[in-house]
């Protein structure tokens, strides 16, 4: 078989380091973990290597009352109780009440498939590990059916998280791990670009520049993300917000224009007044 190979899309920016992790995912077979900060695409890294390998995609997105099951199969117990006390035929069959998860999905598909495991990090302790195997051996076994099911085509595999807690070393040991840093003000111009390909560089400087200096305030419980800038700038053209407004030099540019975007909660906005009290004394 032919090796598959990412080159990124017309929708996504990948960097040379994040291409050079896809790919190497891709050779050695083994699950790529993608950490970062929410909001710099990890999600939709998986949707864009699907897109661009021309493969189908499976997504399990992760609850913190998630079980490592529920991506293999569930039994369906109840149903069948159920069933039966009506006098339903079916109940003879205990593959009726079998659930298949994202993995067995994803396993059985014809064709090469990308399955992401999404924030992974929101499970308990014990989830990834009680994936090894399976992600590992690429089958599992279904005890009610007495089946065996193994992957027709190796998954590509997309783990997400957010730092939220420490994943444990024998699930690490198995990955092939990328952390995705803040993108430079030259990839951000670039990721820009893409969603807005016809703003004005005017707007986009002072509105980069703006971005960065909020990110880079000191004290802020919460930074914006890659996507909190788009939907800021989304908003800045829906209000035709002139670049001056965003650099006018009196107090309150301390205080971005449409800053609810950008700041997320009310300790970060009392900062930024606070900012501004201040520069006003200073004058």
């Amino acid at each position: 078989m032919t090796t598959q190979r990412f080159s990124g899309t017309d929708r996504y920016v990948a960097t040379d380091d994040l291409t050079l992790a896809v790919n190497a995912a891709i050779t050695l077979g083994r699950p790529l973990l993608i950490k970062g900060e929410p909001g710099t695409g990890k999600t939709q890294l998986a949707q864009e290597i699907a897109t661009s390998l021309g493969c189908p995609l499976f997504e399990w997105h992760i609850k913190s009352t998630s079980k490592a099951q529920q991506g293999l199969y569930e039994y369906d117990a109840v149903s069948r109780l159920r069933d039966s006390q009506l006098g339903d035929a079916r109940v003879h069959d205990i593959g009726n009440y079998i659930v298949k998860g994202r993995l067995w999905e994803a396993f059985r598909s014809e064709q090469r498939p990308v399955l992401l495991i999404d924030e992974i990090d929101k499970a308990d302790i014990e989830f990834p590990n009680d994936l090894l195997r399976e992600l590992d051996r690429m089958e599992f076994y279904v005890y009610e059916t007495r089946e065996l099911v193994q992957a027709r085509q190796r998954p590509i595999v997309l783990i997400t998280s957010n730092n939220e807690k420490e994943l444990p070393d024998a699930f690490l040991r198995r990955c092939f791990f990328h952390y995705i840093r803040f993108p430079d003000e030259a990839t951000m111009r670039a990721i820009v670009a893409v969603h807005f390909p016809d703003l004005k560089q005017e707007l986009l400087s002072q509105a980069l520049a703006t971005f960065f200096e909020v990110r880079g305030t000191a004290g802020l419980k919460k930074k914006p993300s890659t996507s909190e800038l788009l939907d800021w700038i989304k908003l800045l053209l829906a209000e035709d917000i002139a670049p001056e407004v965003l650099r006018g030099d009196d107090s309150r540019k301390l205080i971005p224009a449409l800053h609810g975007a950008l700041l997320k909660n009310e300790q970060d906005v009392q900062l930024f007044e606070q900012l501004v009290f201040m520069h006003r004394r200073a004058r």
